[in-house]
């Protein structure tokens, strides 16, 4: 069995059907969202799997502790550590930092036991086509302790809403 980590969270943007990404690009552009990951995440440690890390434009994330996850030996990136297992790189974190899992699909499915929150961006829409996706949350595990609705504007063209969940 494994024991939940107070400072650990998971924070992913999805559609209705679970879907977070395609070809390894996320789905949507929403402005609000990249602006509550940058806002929850700042000061923070990151932790995401390698072909997350190699999808971010301009590399490591400004003002964050940036951990990449992969298993090939000797890899190296600039502003950021690089560990062959999550075991291996939440042994080299504190257990005071905040550390917030980012993807991709196959880390979440990894950590979803791990974390005791979840911000979750959820979308409403269910894309035609997507190859990564996030795990079904068990509603008996969850408890929801925050939710806020957007429709469309003219930056957002799908409606989604921040809903954030605590580990019963």
């Amino acid at each position: 069995m494994i024991t939940p980590l107070d400072n650990v969270s998971i924070i992913v943007a999805a559609a209705k059907n679970g879907a977070i990404g395609l070809n390894n690009q996320l789905l949507y552009r929403l402005p609000n969202d990249l602006k509550r990951f940058k806002a929850l995440t700042t000061g923070h440690t990151i932790i995401m799997g390698r072909k997350t890390f190699e999808s971010l434009p301009k590399g490591a994330l400004p003002n964050r502790r940036n951990i990449v996850l992969s298993r090939q030996a000797g890899l190296h990136y600039d502003n950021a550590e690089c560990y062959r297992s999550l075991e291996e790189a939440l042994m080299q974190c504190d257990y005071t930092e905040d550390i917030y899992i980012i993807g991709g699909g196959e880390l979440y499915k990894q950590t979803l036991a791990l974390a005791t929150r979840l911000h979750l961006t959820l979308v409403d829409d269910t894309p035609a086509e997507a190859d990564a996706f996030f795990p079904t949350l068990n509603p008996e595990e969850w408890t929801e302790t925050a939710r806020e609705e957007h429709p469309t504007d003219d930056k957002h063209a799908q409606a989604y809403t921040f809903i954030d969940y605590k580990r019963k």
